[in-house]
Order: structure tokens, then C-alpha cells, then sequence
């Protein structure tokens, strides 16, 4: 039977029309609640995540300090903000992979006992006098493998812990941790290391991994229905980078957070350099410094919600943008006097990013792919800073701290002038991600084995002649779908012989994984694109063609 192939691209946005009689889906307009907080696992967590990025940023003002006691330049600080945050570029892609194939409890547990160790050896080499800058940076980057290898992992069971309608305020509550322990733990930091050194301060940080280690052993997590076959880490990875391939809306997500974070960067990295050079403080007033960011960053999270009620995302997320500028330029050129209220702003800012994309990831990726594509988001937007900080440090070193902020405050600007012309995907938050199986069962002459394959799919259709256009422009949607959950190779062909027949072919690389698609990835929207399909065609029948004999 002859076939002519016919195209239908998936790039670009695609305008989908919601369907009557579906539930309503969370708006961007979010409003922020204390839900979450009744289940008793998800505050203990919440709680237990605050005393760690106390910690954290206690860790972060003492190791910055100590490099500026040695009379570090603006290069060698900045590795700070380089060497905490350059394993997520490394390891980011494998932890989103073992968040989703293997248990994230006891992946949690396993790297918060090996932060503690780090954090511990960090702590006894102040003590003792030998820790140097070069052993300093090396253990930072130890502590920032161990956070990269759990991010992953902390995002994805959100959704395990509370329902999905309040998954925006689990986020943001997570981003009022974040902030309160940026508002806290600097300042927290600057007395303690100028009373107790380092040392002191590293050991705090040892101390609070106790708090999630507490909280993940008394969580009783509920087993999970066994799978298929264990998938392979190399074959969880590339359907992780395939599913993204073929995704727009999280695309632009990942390219927002991109244009942000690259530029941000420069503040982080700079501002131990400014608090010394240019504002005069000791670590202490570096921690009000910090302090000053993080009450800003707090008190956005109180007046988010009516914000988000009034103007879209897009306009939020420029407008945000503007303030870190404000906040970057200030703390380059302004006496302390002047520049506290654009600092406050920033931090305002800051949070007004983070929660917005974040949420919005949330809400957008589907269950089964969640922790890889908020790897892929904590890959772009945390490795970006580590790039940017080392970037900046060395911009800083060789014109002026000042003149480094100044052309990362220009870059701030430009990133909300995008947009206008960048939005975010007019679907993004609104797709429905219930899981949906409607696929046909298969009845084969013979069962396949898990790893049998690869596997090519067959679907025929029969269409009118004045359906035609309106079944090609519908399998443009669903070829999307086909490739965001594991297919490849993905081609419609139109037969020679019946020009009113159609086949839809796709390549699956294995049975499992086949299964995986038909069962366990296939979402209400993607269950959309095929009753947009069903509307205009009849589908006649479906094969399975396995690449080799396998009975």
C-alpha cells in the first residue's frame, strides 16, 4: 500500500480551546494560603527546611567573610556563590533522574546525613586552623553537590504531600522559608563569626540538617504501585530531554528564568566586595546587608497574592526584574542611607520571580517528569548564577564592583523589556495533568518482555475529504503528546491507494517503556488532542511492530 507523508510540526505555541464539561484548573492569579501547613508531613518539613536554610545562609556569609578576612579579591569571593551553585550544572539532569526512579525518601535521607559530614569536616578544619581558601571552596562545592542532588527530589514530592489545588501555596510557603531564612540567617551569621568565627558558623550549619533528617524518618510515606521494570537511568534521562524537546510552554518558562538569573547573579557575587569597599561593614553589617534582602523578599510574599490578583505574570515577572536592577545599581553607587529601600525592593523582587516560576513549573509539569524538568529549571536558573557569579567576579576584579552591578542592572532592564515580546505560553499553569489511560489495550499473539524493542506504533484513521484540514491541524497537538511521552520518530503518512485513509507511526525504544506511555505518562490534555483527532476522523485500528523476533 503506497503513503505519502504528510508533516505536522509541534514547535511554536499551539492555541488549544478548553472543552465543555472539564473541571476549572488553577488560574495564574494564585492566591497564597496556609493550607499546606494542616498536613502534619508537609510542616515538619516546612519547618524543618527553614532551620536548614538558616543554615545554609549562615554557611554561605561565613565562608564569603572568611575569604574577605584573607583579603581574597572580588574573583576568589564570587567562587563562593560559584562553588555552591556550579554542581547543579552537573549534577542537576542525574538528580531529577533518581528522583523519579528511585524512592526520594530515602534518596533525601542518604544526602542530608552527607551534608551533615560536610558540613562537619568543614566546621572541625576552621577549628582546628587548617581549613585555607582553595579547602574552603572544595568543600563548598561538596555541600553544593549534596543540595543539587536533593532539589530534585524536595520539589517532586510536594504533590505526595498536598493536593494539587494547593501546590501554588506549598510553593510559595516554601519561598517564605527561603526568604526568612535569608532575612535571619546573615545576620545571624555576622554576629556569630564575630564573636565565634567560622568554625561557629559551619557548626550551626551541621547542626540544622538535623531538623530534615528528623522530619524525612518520621514521614511515613506511603508504597507506590511497582512498575513495569525499574527504568534505566540513560533511558530516564533522554525521555526527560525528550519530553522538553517537544514542550513550549515549559521551554519559555526555562528561557524567563534564564534571562533572569544570568544577571542577577552579579549582586550575589558582589555584594560581600561592596559591603568592604564601598559601604565599609564588618561581617556583621554584611549580614544586615543580607538581612535587608531577605525582609524584603518576606514581606513580598504578604502582598504577592493582591498583586497577582490585579496584573498578569508577565507584567509581574518584568516588573520584578526592575526592582533587582534598582536594588544591583544601588549597592554599587548609593551610601548605605540610600540604597536600604532599593536593597528592601530587590529583595521583594527576587521573591517575586522565584515563586512565580516556580509555581508555574509546578503546575505545568506532569507527575511522572516532574522532578526532571524541575532539575532542567533549577539547571538553568542556579547554575546560571554559579556561572554568572564567577563571571561577574572577574568583571568586578578587572574594571570596579561598581561597573560589574551597573552592566548587570542593564541586563536586568533589557530582561523585563523581553516580555513584551518573550511571554510566558498563554497554557502555561492551565493544562490539565490528571492522569488519563484510554489508550486500547494491546492483544498480542505472544507478551513481549520488558526490555523487547524498539517497538513502532501504527494507528489508522479513516477521514472525510472535508475533515482533512481540520484532522491535520488536530494531529499537530497530539504529535506533541506522542513526543513529550516517550515517542520518537513521530510521522503521519497518507496512503496512495485510499487517499481518505491515514497512518500515524511512532517508535517507543523498548515494551516497558511503551507501557509507560500508554499507562502511566498520558494526561487529561494530552487526552484532549486525541477527542480533537476523534472529532474529525475514525480511527480504524492500531499495530505493534517490534524491531526483532521476540517468541
Amino acid at each position: 500500500m503506497g503513503c505519502r507523508r504528510l508533516s505536522a510540526t509541534t514547535t511554536g505555541q499551539i492555541n488549544v480551546n478548553r472543552l465543555a464539561g472539564e473541571p476549572k484548573l488553577m488560574p495564574m492569579a494564585l492566591k497564597l494560603g496556609t493550607a499546606p501547613l494542616q498536613n502534619e508531613v508537609f510542616r515538619n518539613l516546612f519547618l524543618a527546611l527553614m532551620i536548614s536554610n538558616i543554615g545554609l545562609w549562615m554557611q554561605t556569609v561565613g565562608a564569603q567573610w572568611f575569604l574577605v578576612d584573607a583579603n581574597a579579591g572580588p574573583a576568589v569571593i564570587s567562587l563562593v556563590q560559584t562553588a555552591s551553585l556550579l554542581p547543579t550544572l552537573v549534577f542537576s539532569l542525574l538528580a531529577g533522574v533518581l528522583a523519579d526512579v528511585l524512592n526520594p525518601k530515602r534518596l533525601l535521607i542518604v544526602m542530608t546525613v552527607y551534608a551533615v559530614v560536610i558540613a562537619g569536616v568543614m566546621a572541625g578544619l576552621a577549628w582546628s586552623g587548617l581549613l585555607t581558601p582553595p579547602i574552603l571552596l572544595v568543600l563548598t562545592f561538596l555541600l553544593g553537590s549534596g543540595a543539587a542532588l536533593s532539589a530534585p527530589a524536595f520539589q517532586a514530592i510536594q504533590p505526595e504531600l498536598v493536593p494539587r489545588d494547593q501546590i501554588a501555596d506549598a510553593a510559595s510557603l516554601g519561598s517564605v522559608a527561603m526568604n526568612t531564612a535569608r532575612a535571619v540567617g546573615p545576620a545571624l551569621a555576622g554576629v556569630l563569626f564575630t564573636f565565634g568565627g567560622a568554625g561557629t558558623v559551619f557548626a550551626v550549619n551541621a547542626v540544622s540538617y538535623v531538623a530534615v533528617l528528623f522530619a524525612l524518618l518520621t514521614w511515613r510515606r506511603p508504597p507506590k504501585a511497582a512498575d513495569v521494570e525499574r527504568e534505566h537511568i540513560a533511558m530516564s534521562m533522554t525521555v526527560g530531554m525528550r519530553y522538553l524537546a517537544a514542550a513550549p510552554v515549559v521551554q519559555r518558562l526555562l528561557l524567563r528564568a534564564a534571562l533572569f538569573a544570568l544577571p542577577a547573579s552579579a549582586l550575589w557575587a558582589l555584594l560581600p566586595v561592596v559591603a568592604r569597599s564601598h559601604f565599609h561593614f564588618d561581617s556583621t553589617g554584611y549580614g544586615v546587608l543580607l538581612g535587608l534582602l531577605g525582609v524584603g523578599a518576606v514581606c513580598g510574599m504578604f502582598v504577592l497574592p493582591a498583586i497577582r490578583a490585579t496584573i498578569s505574570s508577565d507584567l509581574l515577572l518584568a516588573g520584578s526584574a526592575l526592582l533587582f536592577a534598582g536594588g544591583t545599581v544601588a549597592a554599587g553607587f548609593a551610601p548605605f542611607g540610600w540604597a536600604a529601600v532599593p536593597l528592601f525592593l530587590a529583595g521583594f523582587g527576587w521573591t517575586a520571580q522565584l515563586s512565580t516560576l516556580n509555581a508555574a513549573m509546578q503546575l505545568t509539569l506532569p507527575q511522572w517528569v516532574r522532578a526532571r524538568g524541575m532539575s532542567m529549571y533549577l539547571l538553568v536558573f542556579m547554575g546560571l548564577q554559579g556561572l554568572g557569579a564567577f563571571g561577574w567576579g572577574l568583571l568586578g576584579q578587572s574594571l570596579s564592583p561598581g561597573t560589574a552591578l551597573a552592566i548587570a542592572a542593564g541586563l536586568l532592564v533589557s530582561a523585563a523589556a523581553t516580555a513584551t515580546v518573550l511571554p510566558l505560553h498563554p497554557m502555561t499553569a492551565q493544562l490539565d495533568r490528571t492522569l488519563f489511560v484510554t489508550w486500547p489495550v494491546p492483544n498480542l499473539v505472544f507478551e513481549p518482555g520488558p526490555s523487547d524493542g524498539p517497538v513502532q506504533i501504527e494507528v489508522t484513521y479513516r477521514v472525510e475529504p472535508e475533515n482533512r484540514q481540520a484532522f491535520l491541524t488536530a494531529m499537530t497537538p497530539l504529535a506533541g503528546s506522542r513526543r513529550r511521552t516517550g515517542g520518537r520518530s513521530w510521522r503521519l503518512y497518507q496512503t496512495g491507494e485510499e487517499p481518505d485513509t491515514y497512518i500515524e507511526q511512532f517508535v517507543v525504544p523498548s515494551w516497558s517503556e511503551y507501557q509507560r506511555q500508554r499507562t502511566q505518562r498520558w494526561t487529561g490534555f494530552d487526552h484532549e488532542n486525541i477527542l480533537r483527532v476523534a472529532a474529525v476522523a475514525e480511527r480504524e485500528g492500531q499495530r505493534h511492530l517490534f524491531t526483532e523476533a521476540v517468541h
